[in-house]
C-alpha cells in the first residue's frame, strides 16, 4: 500500500525532480502516489495541522498539480479546475506534502475565475491555467456601468464553493474564497493599457468603475461566500494594482481605496485580506521635478505616499499579518519592525522568478542568493514569532499563507532551490513564543 508518510522531506521533492527530468521509474512511482491520493487514501494525513511551535512554509501549487494530472491522466485545464473538486483538492494537497510543506493552503487560477462569471472571453490551454483573452475585453468606457451581479449558484462560483467545501472537509481549515480585488478585476475585463491610460488622465472615472465592481460584483460575491460558509475567509488579490505597476500614490488612492470602500460595512471585514501588493520600494523613489523649485515648494507634499504611509494603507486591507514579497526590494528588517510594533505575524514571499529554472543563468549563484535571502527572512520571522503575542496554535488553522510563502511552484520550478528554501525553514527549528 502506498503511503504519503513514506516520502518525508526531501524524499518527495527528489521524486518530483526525477519526474521533471523525464525519469520513467519516477513517473510510475509518482502515478501510484496520485492514484492513492485521488482515491482518498491520504486524507487522514492531510488533516494533520502544521506544528504550532515551528517556522513553516505554505505554497501555491495548483499549476504543478495540473501538470502532473495532465501527464498521468490526460486531464486538461478546464476539466481540472471545474469538474471534480475532490480530485482537485487531493492532488494539490498531495503536491504540498511531497514538496515538504506542512501548512496546507489550496489555491486556484483566481484572476481568471473572477472575471469568467461576468462573461469575459477566456482562454483554456490544455495544461496551463486559464486567463482572460486580452484581445477581447468585456467592458469599455461606454458600457461598464451596465455590468450586473452574476449568478453565484452555477459555473465558476459553484466550482469554487465546492473546492472550498472539500478543502474544509479534508483539512479542517475554514473555507477561503480567493477572488480579484476591484483594480485587478478591472484590468482583466477592461484591459490593462486602457485602464492605465485612465489612471493617468481620468482617475475619477477609474474610481467610479472600481466602486461599481465592488458594489455589483465583488461585494455580493463575498456576501454569498459568508452566507454559504459563515466561518469563511476572503483573500483578495490585486497584483495589477501594486505600487510597482501604478505607483504608490495610485495604489493607495485607487487600489487600496477601492477595497476599503468595498469592505467598509461588512461585518466579516476582519476575515478579509489582500496580501499581494508588490514593489514597496517605489514609495522610496523621489519623483523627478518637472516644475520650477518655487512651484514645487508650493505643491502639497501630502500627495506623496512614503513607505510608512503605504504600509499603513496595506495593513488596512490585510489586518492579520504583515507581508513582505521579494519584489518589494525593501530590507526585511523594516517589515519585522512593523510586525513587532503592530503585534502582527510576519510572512515572507518566495517569488516565482526566484525559483524558475528558465530564468536562472547560473545555478550556483542562484543557490547562494536564495540561501542568503531565506536565511534573512526566516531569521526575521523567528524574531517576530518570539516577540509578539501569538495564539497557542500559531495561526496554523487560519487559512492564510505563512511564514515562508511560495507564491507559485510549477513544473518549471527549480526544485533544488525549493529544497534550499525548505531546508532553511527546517533549520530554524522551534521557537519560544509567549503562548508556549
Amino acid at each position: 500500500m502506498t503511503r504519503i508518510e513514506d516520502y518525508p522531506f526531501p524524499a518527495g521533492l527528489h521524486l518530483l525532480k526525477r519526474w521533471q527530468s523525464g525519469d520513467a521509474d519516477a513517473r510510475r512511482e509518482l502515478m501510484e502516489i496520485f492514484d492513492s491520493a485521488i482515491a482518498g487514501d491520504f486524507d487522514a494525513n492531510f488533516a494533520t495541522p502544521a506544528p504550532s511551535s515551528e517556522i513553516h512554509a505554505t505554497a501555491s501549487v495548483h499549476m504543478l498539480a495540473l501538470s502532473i494530472l495532465h501527464d498521468f491522466y490526460g486531464i486538461q485545464s478546464e476539466d481540472y479546475y471545474k469538474t471534480n473538486p475532490w480530485r482537485y483538492v487531493r492532488a494539490n494537497l498531495a503536491v504540498c506534502r511531497l514538496i515538504g510543506v506542512r501548512k496546507m493552503y489550496v489555491t486556484w487560477a483566481l484572476y481568471a475565475f473572477t472575471c469568467e462569471p461576468l462573461g469575459q472571453k477566456m482562454m483554456y490551454p490544455d495544461r496551463f491555467p486559464p486567463g482572460s483573452d486580452p484581445d477581447e475585453p468585456l467592458i469599455n468606457r461606454d458600457n461598464w456601468s451596465a455590468l450586473q451581479t452574476p449568478d453565484f449558484s452555477t459555473g465558476v462560483p459553484k466550482a469554487i464553493d465546492e473546492i472550498t467545501r472539500v478543502t474544509e472537509v479534508i483539512t479542517g481549515l475554514p473555507p477561503l474564497l480567493q477572488i480579484s480585488a476591484p483594480y485587478s478585476l478591472a484590468a482583466d475585463i477592461y484591459g490593462q493599457e486602457p485602464l492605465l491610460a485612465d489612471v493617468v488622465h481620468d482617475p475619477g472615472h477609474v474610481n467610479a468603475l472600481l466602486n461599481h465592481l465592488a458594489d455589483k460584483v465583488l461585494g455580493p460575491w463575498m456576501d454569498h461566500h459568508i452566507e454559504t460558509f459563515p466561518n469563511g475567509w476572503i483573500e483578495l488579490s490585486d497584483a495589477s494594482g501594486s505600487p510597482f505597476f501604478i505607483g504608490a500614490e495610485n495604489c493607495k488612492n485607487m487600489s487600496i481605496r477601492a477595497i476599503q470602500y468595498m469592505i467598509r460595512d461588512k461585518p466579516y471585514a476582519d476575515r478579509i485580506f489582500d496580501n499581494n501588493y508588490r514593489g514597496d520600494y517605489v514609495a522610496q523613489v523621489k519623483k523627478k521635478a518637472r516644475v520650477s523649485r518655487r512651484r514645487a515648494a508650493r505643491k502639497n507634499s501630502s500627495n506623496v505616499v512614503d513607505l510608512l504611509e503605504l504600509t499603513e494603507a496595506k495593513v488596512s486591507v490585510c489586518p492579520k499579518f504583515i507581508m513582505r514579497l521579494e519584489a518589494d526590494k525593501v530590507d526585511v528588517s523594516f517589515y519585522a519592525d512593523q510586525a513587532i510594533s503592530r503585534n502582527l505575524p510576519l510572512t515572507a514571499g518566495i517569488g516565482s522568478p526566484q525559483i524558475d529554472r528558465n530564468s536562472i543563468s547560473d545555478l550556483n549563484t542562484a543557490k547562494t542568493e536564495i540561501t542568503e535571502y531565506v536565511e534573512a527572512n526566516v531569521s526575521a520571522i523567528k524574531q517576530v514569532c518570539e516577540t509578539i503575542d501569538l495564539p497557542k496554535d500559531n495561526f496554523v488553522m487560519d487559512p492564510w499563507p505563512s511564514h515562508i510563502y511560495f507564491e507559485d511552484i510549477n513544473s518549471q520550478s527549480q526544485f533544488d532551490l525549493v529544497e534550499i528554501v525548505l531546508n532553511e525553514v527546517k533549520k530554524a527549528g522551534t521557537f519560544r513564543s509567549k503562548a508556549l
